[in-house]
């Protein structure tokens, strides 16, 4: 018995003196905008081995957004990095005896659940072929939006509701939780951004909403009668195709 777990530990020794160490920088970034990093909370990142599913890394993205001049402002010539040393990512090292095909998978922002995107990609890693620079840059698509007024669930008398109507307020920004605003570099004129409002499971109405000030949008709802309510907020740039999507639902009672 003793020989036999001996055995084992020296094939386990022999094994793991046969992988090679290999390097593999994995980034995430927001569509239009830039990396997502610790301002946010950072991308859950998992490198996991296709053929039998093990992890092979796992962490998350962290260091700042990036430098905004380089990523939204210069053009873009083939082999440009985008990143610098600060620049959020994931640095994975994997002991590899052979090339392994992997799936990158990421979960971002890791801290905005109703935000939250899955995206992922495959990959050759060759034992001792690092990649890092840029690395493996993932897209994740989308805004993050948090419905502020009216909250979950919250049951408001109908004749508190004033003349001019209930408040609808949204906080939007990037996923990389880059700021939105009018005339600014990511350009709330560009975008559509509304509340699609049902009563009691039936359409109702459509409210725009406006963006007086850094990603704070705004719109006032009429109402009139008691009842179940859901609001959907979404926003849409038609210039990026990127979109995203908040829903809470509230109570108007006597």
């Amino acid at each position: 018995m003793k020989k036999s777990i001996l055995l084992l530990a020296l094939l386990s020794i022999c094994i793991n003196a046969s992988a090679t160490e290999t390097k593999l920088m994995v980034r995430a970034k927001a569509k239009d905008a830039k990396f997502v990093g610790s301002s946010i909370g950072g991308a859950h990142i998992i490198i996991r081995n296709t053929l039998n599913g093990l992890i092979l890394a796992e962490g998350e993205t962290t260091g700042s957004t990036g430098n905004t001049d380089i990523i939204m402002r210069s053009p873009h010539e083939r082999y440009t990095q985008l990143s610098d040393d600060k620049t959020a990512g994931f640095l994975a090292v994997v002991d590899i005896d052979e090339p392994t095909f992997v799936q990158i998978e990421v979960v971002s922002p890791i801290n905005k659940k109703n935000a939250q995107i899955h995206a992922s990609t495959q990959l050759w890693l060759i034992p001792g072929k690092d990649i890092l620079g840029d690395g493996i840059v993932v897209e994740i698509p989308g805004f993050v939006i948090d419905i502020l007024k009216p909250n979950t669930h919250q049951y408001i008398p109908l004749e508190t509701v004033p003349d001019s109507g209930l408040v609808i307020e949204a906080n939007i920004v990037m996923m990389c939780g880059c700021p939105i605003q009018k005339d600014g570099l990511w350009d709330s004129n560009l975008m559509e951004v509304k509340a699609i409002v049902k009563k009691d499971g039936a359409a109702f109405k459509e409210v725009t909403l406006d963006n007086p000030e850094q990603n704070t949008f705004k719109g006032n709802l009429e109402i009139e009668e008691v009842g179940y309510y859901q609001i959907t907020v979404y926003a849409y740039n038609s210039k990026t195709g990127n979109t995203g999507v908040e829903k809470i639902n509230y109570v108007i009672r006597e």
